[in-house]
């Protein structure tokens, strides 16, 4: 009689076991080419706002709580994909510069640095995705003073419904981060 509940054991834990994660992955999408001449340009590791660092994805945010997909997860680190996927959007849109990151295996003395600060990177109740990010350009060598810098918003609905809508809505934002400082970099 001891041993039908031993047997049976294994049979109520697995059933405890939670499922494996959604994991899911942000993507560069394709923008317009910028002349620039030849520059060497790095982006610096992204500042991201601590709500942000986590592995689950966050669906939305509002009346001061977050919402988080309980069985959805990032691929890697946000900060880290988000340098990633934003390096090779600025590879596409900077054919004429060699472009890397700091994270990189790659190193080169860079023309052009750039430095960015997300301080927001997600949905709110309506469905539209907010990037909120700062963003700062400057010279090898240079000071700080001398550097270009602003706040800048991007905004894109979530098309259909679940992760999927909001992990393409997110990318479109970053692109669009991508295309600003592309022109950025071309008026240094």
């Amino acid at each position: 009689m001891l041993r039908r509940p031993l047997l049976l054991l294994p049979l109520a834990l697995a059933a405890c076991a939670s499922p494996d994660p959604d994991l899911y992955t942000l993507v560069a999408i394709p923008g317009t080419p910028v002349p620039t001449g030849p520059r060497r340009v790095e982006l610096r590791r992204i500042g991201l706002a601590g709500y942000l660092d986590r592995p689950e994805i966050l669906r939305a945010s509002a009346n001061y709580r977050l919402d988080l997909a309980r069985n959805d997860r990032w691929g890697e680190p946000l900060g880290r994909m988000s340098e990633r996927v934003l390096t090779e959007n600025l590879v596409q849109r900077l054919p004429d510069a060699a472009v890397s990151s700091e994270a990189g295996a790659i190193s080169t003395t860079p023309d052009v640095i750039i430095e960015i600060d997300i301080q927001r990177f997600d949905a709110d109740s309506s469905g539209t995705v907010t990037l909120l990010a700062q963003v700062a350009l400057r010279r090898e060598g240079g000071q700080r003073p001398q550097a270009q810098a602003g706040t800048l918003r991007f905004t894109a609905p979530v098309s259909g419904a679940g992760t999927t809508g909001l992990v393409a809505a997110m990318s479109t934002t970053l692109a669009a981060l991508a295309d600003s400082i592309a022109r950025m970099v071309a008026q240094r």
